[in-house]
Parts: structure tokens; C-alpha cells; sequence
């Protein structure tokens, strides 16, 4: 996106040195990325870092309005409700698209946003060892909202441990060994002391959970939750007895798993901005669009992408059984970006947030990336294809 630094990486590009970065990359915890690392980082200047900005500022103008928490009640599942919400969430994603519009511009498009936890521990050590291999110009960061390393490093141990002890404080998720993001847990432990933790080894006694340190059965204070209830639906009978986290507990959540559906897909039809495509809740929707051709039907309760409609007709609607938990949004075109060896590639970055107690606001401070050539950003989209996969933004100072 910046063409004199997007030609020099690219001839000064060899596959040697790629080799010599993953071999390092790996080299922290072996086995832990599962997942495709992309040849390449993507670099943003500082025009368009202010339209990705403008657009996740006007997104928090909603969510900091009192009114938010009453209008995103009905997007918490019966059942999954769980006690002691806190007063925001601490964790937002922001996906954006980079996009081509009808004057032939670049902008970005939202794609999706969660308030809950993604990448914030890995996205520190990758950029890091990525400028360690490849040329990255000094004044390009993958940090924002002016965070360094160290200051961004110390408002993550802040906003997960608050007033606790490492060992009091939990990274809860289901058999976090062998999640694809295992690699941020254990990143995450690196810098924070926090450890991953499976729910099927809490042990609760009344209201209190407790788990097993080093032999010791130790009280959890605060748990850094990474649990998904849809994995944790489908893998329930596999599991055997766990903990049900939806109880009354006395423990403090980091973020509460109640802010995963009120910030996500159920929040974009609230939202009205260049930069965030048309939405509509299905069961709200006067008419089908003329031109369906040009929007995707996405369920509102599901997670990476699953049972997302992207070549919808009027059939694919009316077999909708409970039009209220989906949605209907206007398709966006992913611009090919990304000059490559053989095909560009087109793009997608998660802006991240975090938002301590006492802040008015969430703070931006991190982001990740993600390359593709395929017809959906994922693993399964881009099989067999080079430069494509796990990335990150530096964005021009």
C-alpha cells in the first residue's frame, strides 16, 4: 500500500531469508503456530490509519452510549447469560477489509468486530522478530493510540491482572493445548505470568474455583476468558464434568463473556458510517434487496466464519427458520492489494483494543493481519498458495 516500501521488500525478498525468520518464529515454543505465517507484513501510511481509525472511533460513539447495553440485551443466547457483567468489555477487534470503492480508492470495510480477546500477546513477539529479518523502516510500528512496547506490554499486565497476583489469575479455555491459537497463550504467559488453564480443571467449591498450580490447589480471583461457548456446545460431550461458568461465581472476568455477543455481528445494524457496509437483521428486513447478489447472509451466533452465505438467493431467506439471529450485509470488494511473486493478495486487519477500568474509552493499541487469494479470507480459502496467512500492519509515524 505504500509502493516505494512494498517494491523494495519485494525485490530485497528471498526464501531464505523467510526460512531463517520461521525457524526463529518457531523456535519460542515449537509446535505452538499451527497456522500459516505470511511472507510478508502489510505497510499503512498514515491517511489511511486515520480512515481505519475514524471508522472504529465512530463504532465505540455507539458502544460507550448508555443505551447500548438495553439495545444488545436480546444478543445474549437464553442460557449463556452469565451474572456479574462488568460495566464494558476490556477486549475489541475491529476487522477491516482493505477495499476498492467506485472511484477506484482504496478504504477500509468492516468486516466483523468482537469484543473478546484475539492475538495480543503474539502480535508483540511476531513483528519483532519479522524486523529482525526484513527490512522494516524505523518510523513504521505495529503498535497505535502512540503505545511502545514497554508501555503497551504494561497496560496488557495491568488490564489482566488488575489488583491480583499472576497465580490467582487464570487464561481459561477448553483444552488450550490444542487450540490453533495456542501460540498467543503462551506468548501471553511470557509476558504476564498468566497460565492457560482448561475448563475441565477448575474445581469449584460453593461459589469459589480453584485450580491446581505447580501441586497446589490454588484460588482463582480473575479469569482471562478465551472460552468460546459454540466450541464449548460441541465439544461438551467430549469434555465430561466441567465447571458450568454460566453459575453465579466469585471470580471477576477479563472480559465478561457477555460482551462476545453484545460487540459482534449483532451490533452492526446499529451502525451508520462510510466505512461500515449496510446491515440488516433479517427478520427486520422490509424487502429482499433487488440486487441480492451483492450482499452475504451470516448467522449472528457463530464463530470463524461458519455457516456464512456468500452467493445468497431468495431461496437461501426464506429457508431461514429464525430470521431474527441473522443477518443480511452488502458484500464489499477486497481491492488486490498486495503485489506479490505471482498473484496480488487482498487483505484484512483486526484493529485491536483495550479498555481498562476507569477509562471513558477503549484505547487502540495493537493489530494482526491476514493475507489471502482465495474467495474468503481463512486457511481453507488459501490451501496450497504463497504469501497468504498470519501478518501484521506497521503503520507509518
Amino acid at each position: 500500500m505504500v509502493a516505494a516500501l512494498r517494491k523494495a521488500f519485494n525485490s530485497s525478498f528471498t526464501i531464505e531469508q523467510y526460512e531463517k525468520f520461521l525457524k526463529e518464529l518457531h523456535s519460542y515454543h515449537e509446535g505452538a503456530i499451527e497456522f500459516r505465517v505470511a511472507e510478508t507484513p502489510i505497510f499503512i501510511d498514515k491517511a489511511f490509519t486515520r480512515k481505519l481509525l475514524d471508522a472504529c472511533e465512530s463504532i465505540v460513539d455507539v458502544i460507550v452510549d448508555p443505551s447500548f447495553r438495553e439495545i444488545t440485551q436480546r444478543s445474549i443466547p437464553k442460557g449463556e447469560n452469565v451474572p456479574n457483567e462488568n460495566d464494558h468489555t476490556h477486549m475489541i477487534a475491529f476487522d477491516f477489509g482493505i477495499c476498492i470503492n467506485k472511484e477506484n480508492e482504496l478504504e477500509p470495510q468492516l468486516i466483523e468486530m468482537q469484543g473478546f480477546p484475539t492475538l495480543y500477546a503474539f502480535q508483540v513477539l511476531y513483528p519483532e522478530v519479522l524486523r529482525r529479518h526484513f527490512p522494516i523502516p524505523e518510523n513504521y510500528t505495529q503498535y497505535l493510540g502512540g503505545y511502545t512496547r514497554e508501555t503497551y506490554l504494561k497496560d496488557l499486565r495491568d488490564l489482566l491482572l488488575g489488583t491480583h497476583s499472576p497465580e490467582e489469575v487464570i487464561l481459561l479455555e477448553i483444552k488450550p493445548e490444542q487450540q490453533k491459537t495456542r501460540i498467543d497463550f503462551y506468548c501471553n504467559e511470557d509476558y504476564t505470568n498468566i497460565k492457560p488453564v482448561c475448563i475441565t480443571k477448575l474445581i469449584q467449591e460453593g461459589k469459589a474455583l480453584y485450580y491446581i498450580d505447580n501441586g497446589i490447589k490454588t484460588r482463582i480471583r480473575r479469569i482471562y476468558n478465551r472460552v468460546i461457548f459454540d466450541d464449548l456446545h460441541a465439544q461438551k460431550d467430549a469434555l465430561g464434568d466441567f465447571v458450568d461458568i454460566t453459575q453465579d461465581l466469585d471470580v471477576e472476568w477479563i472480559p465478561h463473556p457477555n460482551w462476545f455477543y453484545r460487540i459482534s455481528k449483532f451490533t452492526l445494524p446499529l451502525i451508520r458510517h462510510p466505512y461500515i457496509p449496510a446491515t440488516f437483521y433479517l427478520n427486520e428486513l422490509k424487502q429482499v434487496p433487488a440486487d441480492l447478489e451483492n450482499y452475504v447472509l451470516k448467522p449472528l451466533f457463530s464463530f470463524a466464519g461458519q455457516g456464512v452465505v456468500i452467493d445468497v438467493n431468495e431461496d437461501d431467506i426464506s429457508k431461514i427458520k429464525d430470521p431474527e439471529n441473522w443477518i443480511l450485509q452488502k458484500k464489499v470488494t477486497y481491492a488486490d492489494v498486495i503485489p506479490t511473486p505471482d498473484i496480488p493478495a487482498k487483505a484484512e486487519i483486526r484493529i485491536m483494543y483495550i479498555w481498562k477500568d476507569g477509562w471513558a474509552r477503549p484505547k487502540a493499541a495493537i493489530n494482526l493481519a491476514r493475507l489471502s487469494k482465495g474467495k474468503m479470507i481463512g486457511v481453507r480459502y488459501n490451501k496450497d498458495k504463497e504469501w497468504v496467512g498470519g501478518s501484521v500492519a506497521y503503520f507509518e509515524q
